[in-house]
């Protein structure tokens, strides 16, 4: 069984060294662990010092496309390598190297396709009040909408077998750890969560510049992946929003006009029933992106067929390549 971590960069020469140095050199039910660093556009030689530190993988972007974006050809890179597993973790030394081996244990045993660290929030030293409280009140958020029972949701901690990597399409530009629960939730993979223990914050995050501008980032992915995956209930939900709005000046022109002063009140009438048609047409819309998902399916379950094929066609290469050359060079020589 092979194992790649992956270790997302931006702009992390200084720390990298310290965060490869934690990672673990084995782990029981492991064959074989390899190291798979993306630089995403990195302007302080992050590449050269991934090689010097014999990172066995580097993926590097010519711009930055940001964590998502990161995350993402690190994932197709490690599927590519052979990986039965891959493990992310932050290159700046946030997440403790050696509870790999627990994150990766319930894959390893056939228990979880996805298991996600938890950092205990509620009790994190290196979380402030605030950060707890939005941690919670998210995960929250994400395990109702992905129908998951994660304590700590954004955590970019995680482990995915491959199978699970195969399935997973991030879409999102922001980040990929909620949209990932969520189509998890949807895909009806097991998922699962395992404590791991944290260090101490080495400098700003730089996935988000405020707390208001994670809030809705968050919140927008959250809400795109979960109309995404449930259309029909979103649309609907929306659909009946408006025509129950709608319905208030209908009933406020029919109280007028059954006391006789129905003509001054045209105007509710014609608002009423304009937001009733929107709302009806929400709905349709509704059964159009539902029909369109459904659609999406089969495209996702054609991509992991190519990708299996793709697969098969790699290991056959190779083994044609290993074949022992000189048996025809004898039969050459024999005709001659």
């Amino acid at each position: 069984m092979k194992l790649i971590i992956q270790i997302p960069c931006f702009n992390e020469g200084e720390h990298l060294p310290e965060t490869v140095a934690a990672l673990p050199r084995a782990i029981e039910g492991v064959d074989r662990i390899e190291y798979l660093v993306i630089d995403d556009g990195s302007r302080d030689g992050t590449s050269q010092v991934a090689a010097g530190l014999g990172v066995h993988h580097i993926v590097r972007h010519r711009t930055n496309r940001g964590l998502a974006g990161a995350f993402r050809s690190g994932l197709d890179r490690a599927l590519a390598e052979g990986a039965d597993i891959v493990v992310n973790t932050d290159a700046d030394n946030q997440y403790d190297g050696r509870d790999i081996a627990a994150l990766v244990a319930p894959i390893v045993r056939g228990e979880a396709d996805i298991v996600v660290g938890d950092r205990g929030v509620r009790d994190n030293a290196h979380f402030g009040p605030i950060k707890r409280r939005l941690q919670r009140v998210g995960s929250a958020t994400v395990g109702r909408l992905s129908n998951t029972r994660i304590p700590d949701a954004v955590s970019g901690f995680r482990a995915l077998s491959r199978e699970a990597a195969q399935r997973i399409n991030i879409t999102s530009d922001f980040s990929y750890t909620t949209e990932m629960l969520i189509q998890a939730g949807r895909k009806r993979m097991a998922v699962q969560s395992v404590p791991v223990r944290t260090n101490g914050a080495v400098r700003p995050s730089r996935l988000f510049r405020s707390i208001p501008q994670f809030i809705v980032s968050t919140a927008t992915t959250m809400l795109r992946a979960w109309a995404m995956y449930n259309p029909l209930r979103a649309f609907v939900a929306a659909g009946l929003v408006v025509s129950l709005i709608g319905v208030v000046p209908m009933i406020r022109f029919l109280w007028f006009f059954f006391n006789g002063d129905g003509g001054g009140h045209v105007q509710s009438l014609i608002i009423g029933g304009v937001l009733m048609i929107l709302g009806v047409i929400t709905i349709l819309l509704g059964a159009l992106a539902d029909l369109i998902g459904r659609n999406r399916n089969l495209l996702e379950q054609t991509l992991e067929r190519v990708r299996r094929l793709e697969e098969r066609q790699s290991e056959r290469a190779a083994d044609v390549t290993e074949l022992p050359s000189r048996p025809r060079q004898a039969k050459r020589s024999a005709v001659r």
